[in-house]
């Protein structure tokens, strides 16, 4: 047994206009990078029941998804959420790597994965893309846990250095999900604050300032395991996003590429007797190339110890 990472070609062909943050190289730097490893299995995303997107968001705003993406040139689905006729796949693809990700681990293929695709997606809300997500593509993660292998106790981690606002939404009021967030705060999106704990007390917000040292962080991060241990997920998800590093052009947090590994460590094993080990991550922000593919293969790392 051993790590996966679900790639898709489509990744590629999400074009977002010269100068966008949120460009192809972030997932050919971080493929590049993981294939120095030897110790990984490579997969593709599959196909998928696309009912899944309905469940997660609505039919209504899928409709009008799908009927969005341009025949030429880019299209604007907010101020900073931009698409082309290469979107249309690799909006898809993203979700379907997570969908992958979770059939391989219960037909036990693989323990855990890492899926390596764009466009990101934990900003996508419900009936609202924005912030370079267009579908959740760990919401629908979660849902598709939910609904076609019965879980009960789900845990999303997002060290994205932005809230996951869209993911929060999404399942706010569901006491199946458990949501966690570090980010910088106040920041981009403006949601995230210590109040928002969901219905269920199941939506566990840790903002932090500008300035936040790797110590800090870490320190901090003892809520998240305190968290974790006392909701006993059966199922753990990471909304992966490296953009907290020190290095990152869009924000001001300053962890260090080594910081991941030590994340990931922390957090698998807090929860490694409830899960089984059984864990997804999936790709979301990281803006700088170097300290992307960098902190990406640190996770990955982490994510390998668990199979020994």
């Amino acid at each position: 047994m051993s790590t996966a990472v679900i790639t898709s070609d489509s990744s590629l062909d999400h074009l977002t206009g010269n100068g966008h943050p949120e460009k192809p190289d972030r997932v050919s730097s971080v493929i590049n990078t993981l294939k120095s490893k030897k110790n990984l299995i490579w997969d593709k995303t599959k196909k998928f029941d696309e009912t899944f997107l309905e469940i997660t968001h609505s039919s209504n705003y899928v409709s009008e998804i799908k009927k969005s993406f341009p025949k030429e040139g880019l299209s604007f689905l907010d101020g900073d959420t931009i698409i082309s006729p290469g979107s249309k796949n690799a909006t898809v693809d993203a979700v379907g790597s997570i969908i992958s990700a979770i059939d391989g681990i219960e037909n036990k293929n693989f323990n855990n994965a890492f899926c390596a695709v764009r466009p990101p997606g934990h900003h996508a809300e419900k009936e609202k893309a924005m912030g370079f997500c267009i579908y959740n593509n760990i919401a629908v993660g979660a849902q598709y846990l939910i609904t076609k292998y019965k879980y009960k106790k789900i845990a999303i981690i997002d060290f994205d250095v932005h809230h996951g606002n869209g993911t929060q939404d999404i399942f706010y009021e569901n006491e199946k999900v458990l949501y966690i967030s570090t980010h910088q705060y106040p920041y981009y999106p403006g949601s995230g604050n210590e109040n928002e704990k969901g219905k269920y007390n199941n939506v566990l917000n840790i903002p932090l300032p500008a300035g936040t040292t790797s110590d800090e962080y870490l320190n901090a991060y003892n809520h998240v395991i305190n968290k974790l241990i006392e909701f006993k997920p059966e199922f753990m998800m990471f909304s992966a996003g490296f953009d907290a590093h020190r290095d990152d052009p869009l924000a001001q947090i300053h962890l260090s590429s080594q910081d991941f590994y030590e994340i990931t460590k922390r957090t698998m094993l807090s929860t490694q007797n409830f899960t089984n080990g059984k864990v997804v991550s999936i790709l979301e922000g990281g803006y700088d190339l170097k300290a992307l593919a960098e902190s990406a293969l640190f996770h990955v790392n982490a994510l390998v110890e668990f199979n020994k």
